[in-house]
Formats: C-alpha cells, structure tokens, sequence
C-alpha cells in the first residue's frame, strides 16, 4: 500500500476536517478541549499556504487518509500542526512519510527548525516525534491535558554532505 503525498486542495476541506475529528476521538479528544481547534481548517489557504508555509494531504489509492500543515512561526522556524493518519491506516510508516515530507517541505521554504506539541494522550504521536530526532523542550498542564512541546533543528540537504 503506497502513500502518496501532495499539496492540499480546497475541496479536500470536508474530508481533512473529518479526519482530524476521527483522528483526535480515537485517543479521548475533542476540538475545543483547550488544546485542540478546528478553526483554522476553513482557513487553510490564509493560515498555511499564503503565509509561507503548506498543508500536505497524503492518500491511498485517491483516499486521503493523512495530512500535516506547516505554519510559519518566524523567519527560521515553522510549526508542524494537524499531523493525522487515519486509525486504519496507522502503523504503517505513514505518520513518518508525513513528518519528513513536511520536514523536507520546511527545508525548501528557507527554516531552519520545526516546532511541534501533542499530549501524553497520544503515545504514538509522541514516539514517533522522538523516532524522527525531535527533542521536548516543555510540558504544561492545559486542563486535563499534558501538553508536550518539542523542536528539531533541520539541515539543508547540501549541510548534510559535508
């Protein structure tokens, strides 16, 4: 089963949105819990894509089934929202083909580091972060939620050849 990634198109906007509400009741969340949102969605276009930054959908045989935004925060540094696979389609190295693909997209767009959270609700999530070289800069307690913050430095395909 191959995952194909692309760039998030507006009439994707229905089908990511669910995901993301199936995604986040998978581990006992909901958007408005102090820690998620959903708000943002009907702003793709503004919030990602115009700003400098992307939204990437990945799909299965033309269904999507995962997506990851790249936000910009600063000049250097972007923040990686809205990484989902779908529960039927985990644990199959799609949360990971997403991560380097928005990893490798930060690259091509100029920063030099990516920033990130989840909660301790989400194990794989977080173990998947620390697979992929991120390292936790902070936890903060938001309600009932452990919200785990973390970062990694990127390097230019040419740094790494030297």
């Amino acid at each position: 089963m191959t995952l194909t990634i692309r760039r998030y198109r507006w009439s994707d906007l229905d089908t990511i949105l669910a995901l993301h509400q199936i995604c986040l009741a998978e581990v006992g969340l909901v958007p408005g819990d102090g820690v998620y949102y959903d708000d943002d969605f009907p702003r793709i276009q503004e919030i990602y894509l115009a700003c400098g930054g992307d939204f990437l959908v990945g799909e299965v045989k033309s269904r999507v089934v995962a997506m990851g935004g790249l936000r910009p925060v600063d000049t250097v540094t972007a923040e990686i929202c809205r990484l989902r696979v779908h529960p039927e389609f985990q644990r199959r190295g799609f949360g990971a083909a997403m991560l380097v693909a928005l990893e490798r997209r930060a690259v091509e767009l100029g920063f030099h580091s990516v920033r990130g959270d989840t909660t301790l609700n989400q194990e794989a999530a977080l173990a998947l972060y620390r697979r992929q070289g991120w390292r936790e800069l902070s936890r903060h307690r938001v309600g009932d939620l452990t919200v785990v913050y973390g970062e990694k430095r990127l390097f230019p395909p040419a740094a790494l050849e030297h």
